[in-house]
């Protein structure tokens, strides 16, 4: 029944911002538009789906909630599109664009639920994925775990060939050898293959006769060559990579195209994006190709947001925390600019390096842990532990009323009063006080001799050191002093954990963004189509070899407007060029951004003298002297598309606030319950100073501003605490 995922409208009562006259207008999303130009932003997460739609013609935003549908993401997607225009008088044939993050890919590898996949390698290499790196993730570990493929060896077949690093083919390709491989996994009922050859980024002749071959033995097979996926050298990473866009491709796709086939039948004719890894935006097409560009895409949006907050602001350092139903995510960003990184890891443990599935993507450089609203607590020799296990949107937390029966942190934040059970999600949703109650007393409290108060808070107080241990990782422990940093806080969970987990940090402000409850969807109209190529080819970098390099990028440059022209006519492209220099003999490399312009031997000793900076930055000191090789080089195009607020609000001509309300409210500092005032950040207005403890709602999110922190309201509406930690 629809009743089971409620939905509620954000803006239609209060006072909308519009960005082309810089102030509040009152109505709705089409108020005063005869032909609206509209764009929908959509974030599908583990617990909540967030919508933003968008008028371009006023700047006016709606910002709308639903619990997901885990087992068909794609419903939940629906449903809150027809109630979203049903309650704007609009259609779908009045979007012009619609934006989507999803976690499908994710969620598919970390829950194992991907197709049968099978693997064809050259003879010689069948265990490379198990075998996987000697490095540890815990050296002092005898009973080490290490990542789980995700094929099973009896669906790793050979072939018959070879081919150096250089391209050179050794060995001619046996195709009584593939004949009878692609046999072995169809008879075993696997619906998509991956190839990954030896050396086959340096010459991909023998991958593209497989695939050729494949496609004209099972037309219907999903195919993924690693020479398209991930045409770089080290054949674990390579190969995993290769494999884990094959286990999400049909699963990807499937959702992709029900997706576009019930916009189609609503009247939609616009245009769909996905949101990628790197920030950018994908189109439909090459989203089903190379689905494992998608991973981490709602993230990525939400720090695309924060990186717009935080220069707006005036903050060109800053942490990113993001925390919604199920997960936690934090990032950085340097100069105004998101951390990119060349690999990530899924599906890891504890943090630790070499303990997930390395994936050769670019991606926004993030930290994600199983830290959210809906993690379940629960107690491991007398301790208490919160997560990874989440309660998601189904059954949810006990507050939830829908049959969850596990003592989650929202039914602790519940019961400490951060959370109205009368106004969460816009008063959308009834949380039952008193079941939260009994399932912390019984579960956690009694069991351990503690009040149901210290039982609350000890869940809140432990989910919070492990945010804060992600923080320091992606701080700290990478050379970053997170005094120097501002912290974006957002997500449904957010801005209620963010002070606490600042002051702990000596982070000295928090930034609470307009609409942070739906932060990644606000991103995503942020964000711009990206079109991301990479190539190894180990070069010297000298004067010298300038030409061989212009080559690498005249190949590269052809590669994406092959890319282009299947789905845009003639765009206006902005490049941007990167490649991983090293010191001749290391093993690993640091990205150097490369200037744009031809490439001649001056080009050349530019990047030379940029990497001995970069080298000098990273390990204080560089080796002048010494050759400088390249390994990967990459190409980016982008299309810049992106044309939304950010979230500014209505803050500068909000109504008088008036007598807030107040409720019992556990701070640790008072060391119990104290009435506290609970402000409506709708009614706030610019320039308002807010001396915390106090709570402040929104109906996307809830604020805890503590004692002694103070927050001020900003004119474009985000709220800035300062935490007491001020040098």
């Amino acid at each position: 029944m629809i009743e089971e995922f409620p939905i509620y409208r954000v803006c239609a009562q209060t006072l909308l911002f519009t960005r082309s006259a810089g102030q509040a207008t009152a109505g709705g999303l089409l108020h005063g538009t005869a032909q609206p130009m509209l764009r929908v932003a959509i974030d599908t997460g583990g617990t909540f789906t967030d919508f933003v739609f968008q008028n371009l013609e006023s700047g006016r935003m709606d910002f709308w909630k639903t619990l997901s549908t885990p087992e068909q993401p794609e419903q939940a997607v629906l449903r809150g599109l027809n109630h979203l225009t049903g309650g704007l008088g609009a259609s779908l044939s009045d979007v012009r664009e619609i934006l989507l993050a999803t976690t499908v890919a994710t969620n598919a590898i970390i829950e194992r639920k991907g197709a049968p996949t099978g693997l064809v390698t050259t003879a010689g290499f069948r265990d490379v994925l198990i075998i996987g790196r000697q490095k540890r993730h815990d050296q002092y570990d005898l009973f080490l775990e290490k990542p789980k493929p995700l094929v099973q060896r009896r669906n790793i077949v050979e072939v018959r060939e070879r081919v150096d690093f250089t391209g050179k083919v050794l060995e001619q390709l046996d195709m009584d050898s593939v004949d009878a491989a692609i046999g072995a996994l169809l008879d075993k009922g696997v619906t998509s293959i991956a190839v990954s050859l030896l050396h086959a980024y340096a010459n991909p002749l023998h991958e593209r006769a497989i695939g050729e071959h494949l496609r004209s033995r099972a037309p219907g097979i999903s195919i993924s060559l690693s020479s398209d996926v991930s045409p770089k050298y080290r054949e674990y990473e390579r190969t995993s990579t290769t494999t884990a866009n094959a286990y999400i491709k049909p699963l990807v796709a499937r959702y992709i195209n029900s997706l576009q086939e019930v916009f189609a039948k609503q009247g939609f004719a616009g245009k769909l994006y996905a949101m990628q890894s790197n920030g950018g935006l994908i189109t439909p097409e090459l989203a089903k190709e190379y689905p494992i560009r998608l991973i981490e895409s709602g993230p990525s949006a939400g720090v695309l947001m924060c990186s717009i907050v935080g220069k707006r602001e005036g903050f060109s350092e800053v942490l990113t925390f993001d925390m919604g139903g199920t997960t936690a995510k934090v990032g950085a960003m340097e100069g105004g600019e998101p951390a990119i990184t060349p690999t990530i890891e899924v599906d890891g443990v504890n943090l630790r390096k070499y303990s997930g599935l390395p994936l050769n993507i670019p991606a926004i450089e993030l930290i994600e842990i199983g830290a959210g609203g809906g993690s379940i607590a629960s107690l491991l020799m007398g301790l208490i532990r919160v997560g990874p296990e989440s309660a998601g949107a189904v059954p949810g937390p006990i507050c939830y009323g829908k049959g969850g029966e596990r003592a989650t942190l929202t039914d602790a934040n519940l019961v400490l009063g951060y959370l109205d059970p009368h106004s969460f999600a816009g008063g959308s949703m009834r949380l039952d006080v008193e079941g939260a109650r009994e399932g912390i007393r019984k579960q956690i409290a009694e069991p351990l001799g503690l009040s149901l108060r210290d039982a609350a808070w000890g869940i809140h107080a432990v989910a919070n050191a492990t945010m804060e241990r992600a923080m320091r990782s992606m701080s700290m422990d990478r050379g970053r002093d997170p005094r120097q940093y501002a912290m974006v806080a957002f997500g449904g969970a957010g801005p209620l954990h963010a002070s606490l987990l600042a002051r702990a940090l000596g982070v000295p402000r928090v930034i609470i963004p307009w609409g942070a409850g739906v932060g990644s969807a606000i991103g995503l109209l942020e964000a711009d189509q990206k079109f991301s190529v990479s190539q190894t080819s180990i070069q010297r970098i000298v004067p010298e070899n300038a030409g061989a390099i212009a080559a690498i990028f005249r190949e590269l440059e052809a590669r994406i407007r092959k890319e282009v022209t299947q789905v845009e006519t003639a765009p206006n492209l902005e490049w941007r060029r990167f490649a991983y220099l090293r010191y001749a003999g290391q093993g690993y490399e640091i990205n150097i951004d490369l200037p744009p312009g031809e490439i001649g031997p001056n080009y050349v000793e530019q990047a030379i003298s940029t990497f001995h900076e970069a080298y000098k930055g990273t390990y204080g000191y560089s080796q002048t002297d010494n050759q400088i090789e390249a390994t990967d080089w990459y190409l980016t195009a982008v299309v810049p598309t992106g044309a939304s607020n950010a979230g500014g609000g209505p803050s500068a001509n909000g109504a008088p606030s008036g007598q807030p309300k107040q409720r019992p409210v556990y701070f640790h500092e008072h060391g119990d319950y104290i009435d506290c005032p609970v402000l409506d950040r709708y009614a706030a207005r610019a320039g308002d100073r807010i001396n915390g403890p106090a709570v402040v709602e929104d109906r996307e999110s809830t604020i805890v501003i503590l004692p002694g922190d103070v927050a001020e309201v900003r004119p474009d509406g985000h709220l800035i605490v300062n935490t007491g930690e001020l040098p």
